[in-house]
């Protein structure tokens, strides 16, 4: 009965989606902390995806929510729009690992590790920290460095990836996970441990305070200001991987995925093609890196743990390993799982049980549950949809219209070549 439904379902009516989009920025407005509000708005988008209607007025419609409503709407409420914005970390980041494992099919299970080396690279020259191994009194640097260390995040978190790709190249499956595994977990220690003989890293203490950004003089410390510079990265992420989903590099990655030993027998360079894709994937979590480090303003390597590259993972499967608006709905809904939702029910629980309504034993505090519900979220999507909740569409070529094309009735290739020859 449900694929039936799916199968006849045509989208959602335009009139239905802005009555959705009217409806809760109303509420949003309206209410001071609506958490229901905030995420009917957030997920908005993906109303917007699902509306039968031309491409370009569901982009207009995105835009509008993205760049207008939610600034306008919620813009004076720190909390609202700290959550946008570390949602859109995440979905950046996600967007990242879908190259690697979406895409080149490589699962990667120590891709925070690109993520630390990013931040670090800001948050090292960002504090005075620079002056324990750098002659001179120059740092720490001000915050308009921050707009070039996003390129020098980048590179460095490419360096990583390549690093990485090089000696795992001869294996795959489990093996390849349990090596970026243990790189991951290498990095970590490597940046704890890293306060001697030379202290780079100040090890386990950290790194405080990072500079904020500015621009034009202005300093952008407010999760406001994040926000929109999350939404520029992600807009960049999400082109990016549009334009390599389409891209031959792209379809050799995808080959790689289906069939190695198809995609090399094809002339597919599986050493190029691979480490394009770990030095790809793990440039945009090294961009990201950056912009955590400076909304943070403070990094540890407690920030850096097996369990976040884990919940990233499970955002890429959860939402459709490969599909790009798959991958953004499992990002936002895994981190507005574990930011609002069970925060709120957690704290409403204990007013309840100050209130002496309820007795609610400490171990069955909601917010201690987050791994769990991952793990079930993991298990009934494997169930029952195996491929995602929105799984990625392969592109189907019409062979009718390839056959009769110019190009097919002259000889292509090798039999051009024997036919000139004759």
């Amino acid at each position: 009965m449900a694929k039936k439904w799916l199968s006849s379902f045509k989208g959602i009516p335009l009139l239905i989606t802005l009555l959705w989009i009217v409806g809760f920025s109303a509420a949003l407005f309206f209410a001071e902390r609506s958490v229901t509000a905030f995420i009917g708005v957030l997920f908005s988008i993906i109303v917007i995806y699902y509306t039968n209607s031309q491409k370009n007025v569901k982009l207009l419609l995105g835009a509008l929510v993205l760049l207008v409503i939610i600034p306008v709407v919620a813009g004076d409420n720190r909390y609202y729009m700290e959550v946008a914005s570390q949602v859109g970390i995440y979905v950046a980041m996600a967007l990242g690992l879908n190259i690697v494992v979406g895409f080149a099919g490589l699962l990667d299970m120590g891709y925070v590790a690109f993520f630390a080396a990013g931040a670090y690279a800001y948050a090292i020259f960002a504090t005075s920290q620079a002056n324990e191994f750098i002659p001179g009194d120059i740092f720490p640097l001000s915050g308009e460095w921050f707009w070039p260390f996003l390129i020098v995040g980048l590179i460095v978190a490419a360096i990583f990836g390549i690093l990485l790709g090089l000696p795992v190249l001869r294996v795959k499956g489990d093996y390849l996970a349990i090596v970026t595994l243990g790189f991951g977990e290498i990095i970590r220690i490597i940046f704890n441990n890293l306060d001697k003989p030379i202290n780079i890293t100040n090890g386990p203490q950290g790194l405080t305070p990072i500079a904020s950004p500015e621009l034009f003089g202005i300093k952008m410390n407010t999760p406001f200001y994040f926000y929109f510079i999350v939404l520029v990265v992600i807009a960049f992420i999400v082109l990016a991987n549009v334009r390599f989903e389409h891209s031959r590099l792209g379809r050799a990655w995808i080959a790689i995925r289906e069939d190695e030993l198809a995609a090399q027998s094809m002339g597919i360079s599986l050493l190029n093609t691979k480490l394009t894709a770990f030095a790809i994937g793990a440039s945009f979590a090294g961009v990201v890196g950056v912009i955590f480090a400076a909304k943070q303003t403070f990094v540890d390597p407690t920030s850096f743990t097996l369990m976040e590259s884990i919940g990233i993972l499970v955002m890429v499967i959860l939402g459709g390993s490969g599909s790009i608006p798959g991958v953004v709905l499992g990002a936002a809904f895994v981190t507005v799982l574990q930011v609002q939702l069970l925060k709120e029910f957690s704290n409403f629980l204990h007013q309840l049980q100050s209130a002496g309504i309820i007795d609610l034993p400490n171990q069955l505090d909601p917010s201690k549950f987050q791994r769990f519900i991952f793990g079930l979220l993991l298990i009934l999507v494997a169930l029952y949809r195996p491929n995602g909740l929105i799984p990625a569409k392969r592109k189907k070529n019409d062979i009718d219209k390839i056959k009769n094309s110019d190009y097919n009735k002259e000889p292509q290739g090798i039999l051009a070549k024997i036919s000139q020859s004759k």
